[in-house]
């Protein structure tokens, strides 16, 4: 399920899907709007990789 970039919060889980991360997962950190208005973040994955994508390239997991 989608959710607008704009409910993204730390702590959150995510997966990515679009992008050259597209199929991994976890949890958003380091929110940032950068002077163009596009929304980076930084997800650390499971195993304490950590990656920077776009926050339009990602969807909230609910639940679990």
């Amino acid at each position: 399920m989608k959710t607008k970039t704009s409910k993204l919060k730390d702590g959150d889980r995510c997966t990515v899907v679009g992008g050259t991360h597209a199929g991994k997962s976890g949890k958003v950190t380091d929110i940032n709007t950068s002077r163009t208005g596009h929304i980076t973040i930084t997800v650390v994955q499971k195993n304490g990789v950590r990656f920077k994508t776009l926050g339009k390239n990602v969807v909230v997991q609910t639940g679990n």
